[in-house]
């Protein structure tokens, strides 16, 4: 299966639905004078030239890396989706402006059963074109299609309650066309804003998912002569490429041509079980544990008295040369540079005749 081609079917699909919707309910907009069902095919408008931005974001995103970009497109999505979330952003306001002169200067809607009964099956239309587009979203890894699912989903419950409006004003000729508009053109403002920050996000870089981090880690510590994954570090270029690093603690008597095939065996496997390009870089570990061992023991509890202490790691002693050295990963927001510096302090003292290098790395994964 071709997932660019999968998106761009949905997408077709969503276009056609949506521009449907669009002609029958301005039509009974117009005819009833509904500011909340125009409101509503405007809506749907925006839901149909989104799919197009995704289609198109998706074509670009499927361009082969080159010189300028060798990391390839894929993030265009990500952009196409933060263009999508500017225009569910303008419709909102723009309904809501509509909305408050409503309010201000209400008219009675004049509804007919054919009109309500056109608004009732727009209600199933978008509860199963929603189901359709995020279920394929989800299976596909595609933000945009799952924000049009969940969008769709959200029009079917806003054309409910202006099924709700039309009852209200045939039943008691009170219009509240005006507030139910507006509560449409809020739903609108906070779907676009999620969309945005969402994709944001994905572009400004996020942590990496505990659930996939844990995985990938357990899967590199199970190669025979590991003794840890860390430093856990992924960049995604899009849904289908994503390019990180990783470091392995390996015994310290291993030659280089037995960590070069172990390094090769594990960035094939991880390639083939997890879709990743992963760089394999390597932490020495003692295998001698008469003085290093001591050291380690020390500054493991030195490192309990610190709350902000999340991990240990990379700690290689070499007593011939007395120097220590090794990896920190500390709570982001914590005074960082106060803590190593205390931290070494306590070293010192207890091994004055010792350097010791600390590195402090980020918690980039779990």
């Amino acid at each position: 299966m071709d997932r660019r081609n999968e998106i761009v079917k949905v997408s077709v699909v969503g276009i056609i639905a949506n521009l449907v919707l669009v002609a029958f309910k301005a039509a009974v907009g117009l005819i009833s004078g509904s500011i909340a069902v125009i409101l509503d095919a405007v809506n749907n408008l925006s839901d149909a030239l989104s799919s197009v931005i995704t289609i198109v974001g998706t074509k670009l995103a499927g361009k082969a890396p080159d010189k300028k970009h060798p990391y390839g497109y894929g993030r265009i999505e990500n952009i196409s989706s933060v263009t999508i979330a500017v225009i569910v952003l303008l419709a909102g306001l723009t309904s809501f402006k509509e909305s408050v002169e409503k309010i201000l200067h209400p008219e009675e809607a004049s509804y007919t059963a054919v009109s309500l009964i056109i608004i009732a099956a727009a209600v199933v239309v978008k509860l199963l074109l929603g189901r359709y587009v995020k279920g394929k979203g989800e299976k596909l890894n595609s933000d945009s299609l799952i924000a049009s699912g969940s969008d769709a989903l959200f029009d079917a419950a806003i054309s409910v309650s202006t099924l709700v409006a039309a009852a209200v004003s045939l039943i008691w000729h009170v219009s509240i066309e005006g507030w139910l508009g507006a509560i449409i053109a809020v739903v609108i403002v906070k779907s676009g804003v999620e969309i945005l920050l969402e994709s944001l996000g994905a572009i400004i870089g996020q942590r990496v998912d505990s659930e996939l981090s844990v995985r990938l880690k357990e899967y590199v510590s199970g190669f025979e002569g590991v003794l840890g994954a860390y430093d856990l570090i992924l960049n995604h270029y899009g849904p289908e490429k994503v390019i990180g690093s990783v470091h392995v603690e390996l015994p310290d008597d291993m030659t280089a041509r037995q960590i070069h095939h172990l390094t090769r065996q594990i960035a094939q496997g991880v390639y083939e079980q997890f879709g990743i390009v992963l760089t394999v870089g390597i932490y020495a570990a003692n295998t001698a544990d008469g003085e290093s061992g001591a050291i380690r023991e020390k500054l493991t509890a030195i490192a309990g008295e610190y709350p902000e202490f999340r991990q240990l790691h990379g700690f290689y002693a070499e007593p011939e040369k007395k120097h220590v050295s090794f990896d920190a990963v500390l709570d982001f927001g914590c005074d960082a540079a106060r803590i190593r510096e205390e931290i070494l302090a306590k070293l010192r003292a207890l091994y004055p005749d010792y350097t010791f290098d600390m590195v402090l790395d980020s918690d980039f994964s779990d």
